[in-house]
């Protein structure tokens, strides 16, 4: 990904579908992911687990939130649910502002072990959003994507009302095929809004560029 004024311009070695997309995804939904989990995600997700219960509410993710922008904006869309922003960054979730908001949490965690730690807490939701991730564009690095990951059944066993946001069609088309190969259908449409909820989506439509949308149904 390179970077001109406000533009972010995706530039891949790769054309089209990554030709081991459809073994990988398979081998992903067949071989269970036994990695450790990291302890300084462990100990978020057993003090966030506490106050999940307590609220008693539907449960909503907003991963590779950032700066938590994003999951301030759905916390506000979503006052009858719980939402939690995810990133790996403690950098950039320095930079939220303080907010009177009092239905959302922001927490510094691998998601490969978090995602498994809720699959494994029974945790269900009601929606689960990944609104402009760092798409791994280079050929080489398919695996480090979420539909090319280890990882990517937790995507699956979470359910809930799933939204991707890209700007690399690519990637979207990627991880609709992953969608396919998991018996999951869903539908991609180009995105647009009056209101941006991240920067990313500020910095694309400022510079023209066009983003694509990806919805699906993970509750069938």
């Amino acid at each position: 990904m390179s970077e001109s004024g406000n533009s972010r311009v995706i530039i891949s070695n790769q054309q089209g579908l990554h030709e081991q997309l459809d073994e990988i995804v398979l081998k992903h939904l067949t071989h269970p992911f036994r990695k450790p989990y990291q302890q300084h995600t462990l100990d978020a997700f057993k003090d966030c687990e506490k106050w999940v219960e307590q609220q008693g509410k539907p449960i909503i993710f907003d991963s590779c939130c950032g700066v938590g922008e994003s999951t301030y904006h759905l916390a506000q869309q979503h006052p009858e649910a719980i939402v939690l922003g995810m990133d790996k960054s403690a950098d950039r979730l320095s930079r939220h502002p303080q907010s009177v908001a009092d239905n959302y949490r922001l927490l510094q965690v691998n998601l490969n072990d978090f995602w498994r730690l809720a699959v494994e807490a029974g945790w269900q939701l009601s929606h689960h959003y990944l609104l402009y991730p760092n798409p791994w564009p280079k050929a080489k690095h398919l695996q480090r994507r979420w539909h090319g990951s280890a990882v990517f059944p937790a995507i699956l066993q979470l359910g809930g009302q799933f939204e991707l946001r890209s700007n690399w069609f690519t990637y979207v088309q990627e991880f609709a095929r992953a969608l396919e190969l998991a018996g999951q259908s869903c539908d991609v449409a180009e995105y647009q809004s009056t209101t941006a909820i991240t920067p990313f989506e500020r910095k694309y439509w400022a510079s023209g560029q066009k983003s694509l949308r990806l919805t699906a149904d993970l509750n069938k």
